[in-house]
């Protein structure tokens, strides 16, 4: 659901059981024209105090258009995952206001968060005695009136495929491997037909080929993501803007290849990154060299 589409929905919510003025039809048209105007996913001076008081996250401001797939990294401990969690609902600001559509995530209920949003965290954990198919299935209750049941079996042996767990469709999830239960976590988010997905380190416990299967698929979607991703070097193939998370604070923030520097890289993380010619291409690289440890 885009922002006109969703727009369309929330004001149809409104206007239920109503005959909707003249006056009001030309104003719900300007309304819709100006949503469509407006940006995807707004951050705005988002802050999350510990209860320390420690800032996790500190006046991090930034917005991204419909369809963008943005990358969130930086050093361990930076604040990455906070972030994330401020940005998808799953934790509320200290400060600041998260916006989708022009309309504050705050103002969202739980059914349209539902309808709209998917999050893959780092610690999910499924109960083991379900079976992987019906594991994937629970993304679709938000959605079950939507289309009939049929439908939804159809859509669910889609993205079974699509996840390459069709094999593994009637194995409970207790036996699956890491990588097997990512791509099911994965997999249930699609399920979920979101139009906003947010995924904490997706290609945790997958191989490289699997990662590039899986970050391929993510890609191919034509929806809004927002992913943390620690392979700096799958960033330019895979997304088309970062954010790069130093310290709480947002130090960089743009297209990849304006953002994802050499001189940002060895800034942030204290590696050289390097672009070497292969094929016709552009390879990044980080130079990566062992440490003198003095025993």
């Amino acid at each position: 659901m885009g922002c006109s589409a969703m727009f369309e929905a929330t004001r149809d919510l409104q206007t239920a059981g109503g005959i909707m003025t003249s006056s009001e039809h030309r104003g719900r048209t300007a309304d819709t024209s100006q949503a469509t105007e407006q940006a995807f996913l707004v951050a705005d001076e988002l802050r999350y105090d510990a209860e320390n008081g420690t800032g996790l996250v500190q006046d991090v401001s930034f917005s991204v258009n419909e369809g963008t797939i943005l990358a969130i990294a930086g050093p361990n401990g930076a604040g990455k995952t906070t972030l994330l969690r401020l940005l998808s609902g799953v934790a509320a600001p200290t400060s600041g206001d998260v916006m989708i559509c022009g309309r504050n995530l705050r103002q969202f209920s739980a059914t349209e968060r539902a309808r709209m949003i998917a999050v893959v965290g780092q610690q999910e954990q499924p109960d083991g005695r379900l079976f992987l198919r019906d594991y994937v299935a629970l993304g679709q209750v938000p959605i079950q009136a939507d289309r009939s049941s049929h439908a939804h079996a159809i859509d669910l042996e889609r993205i079974l495929h699509l996840t390459s767990l069709t094999d593994l469709a009637d194995t409970r999830m207790a036996v699956l491997s890491g990588g097997e239960r990512q791509r099911a976590h994965i997999a249930r988010a699609l399920a979920q037909a979101p139009s906003l997905l947010f995924l904490d380190e997706p290609t945790n416990h997958l191989d490289p080929d699997a990662k590039g299967r899986m970050l391929s698929l993510v890609a191919a979607l034509g929806i809004t993501v927002v992913m943390i991703v620690h392979d700096l070097v799958m960033i330019p193939e895979f997304a088309t803007h970062v954010a790069l998370i130093s310290a709480a604070r947002l130090v960089g923030f743009g297209p990849v290849n304006a953002v994802l520097t050499p001189a940002h890289v060895q800034d942030i993380f204290g590696v050289t990154y390097l672009h070497l010619a292969h094929q016709g291409r552009r390879i990044p690289v980080l130079d990566i060299r062992k440490n003198e440890i003095l025993m």
